[in-house]
């Protein structure tokens, strides 16, 4: 029998996601809380991953066991089990051929950027004092509709077949004057997409380039163009949609 386990992370003290050699990691910490309450090894193959710092308000990872359990009892036991930077909301059960990762018809992430100093956001938040101009930064998010190859933004050397990703939303809000959110939802990212994308941003609201200085960075195709990565702690993954769930 196959599930989707649904979770959030604090991801300021892993590694990413993915299970790595001699790093503390998500994925590592929840495998070994569900093998050790199910007694028996669990293999858990996540929606996607995210990188050292980044945080997750919902992720999914699917894995296989054959006996019976109590849902909402496991779901107690791992939530005791587990650091408290990684919460347990939901164990469903799907059908044999669910995939976590390629059965995902879109991610949507939150990138957070407070203009003002803050003792209580530092963690979870960019901080970045230079002025910025909102309205530009939207104008400059509107021209990713336009386009669907997104090389520029994609990490080097990375072992993807296409570059093409389907932007649904990319839009910029200010909150209470001091924190900026960007929000953007696609049918796949590329490794660091949203980071470069919030960069370059970064970049037209310093007014260093231009809304049609975009245009020619995506058409371009070199990820050297484009602008910085913006720190992971700013970063959220928010939602990860399914047909069936």
């Amino acid at each position: 029998m196959r599930y989707f386990l649904e979770f959030s992370y604090n991801g300021t003290h892993y590694h990413g996601w993915q299970l790595q050699p001699n790093a503390k990691t998500v994925q590592e910490t929840l495998t070994r809380a569900i093998s050790t309450l199910l007694r028996t090894p669990i293999e858990l193959i996540g929606a996607g991953r995210t990188d050292a710092g980044v945080h997750a308000k919902q992720m999914f990872a699917h894995f296989d066991y054959e006996a019976d359990f109590d849902k909402n009892s496991l779901i107690q036991k791992m939530n005791s089990f587990l650091p408290e930077d990684i919460v347990v909301y939901n164990i469903h059960p799907v059908d044999d051929q669910a995939h976590a990762r390629f059965d995902a018809t879109a991610r949507t992430y939150e990138y957070h950027i407070h203009l003002y100093k803050d003792a209580f956001c530092n963690s979870q938040s960019f901080y970045h004092f230079k002025p910025l101009n909102v309205d530009l930064m939207n104008e400059a998010a509107k021209v990713l509709f336009e386009y669907e190859d997104f090389e520029c933004f994609s990490k080097t050397h990375t072992d993807v077949f296409t570059f093409n990703c389907t932007i649904y939303q990319a839009e910029w809000k200010l909150i209470d004057h001091n924190r900026l959110v960007f929000t953007i939802s696609a049918n796949r990212f590329l490794r660091n997409m949203v980071r470069a994308i919030v960069g370059t941003m970064v970049n037209v609201g310093l007014e260093k380039i231009t809304v049609n200085d975009v245009r020619k960075i995506i058409e371009s195709k070199n990820r050297g163009q484009a602008g910085f990565s913006v720190p992971g702690k700013g970063l959220f993954l928010t939602k990860v949609s399914y047909p069936y769930l």
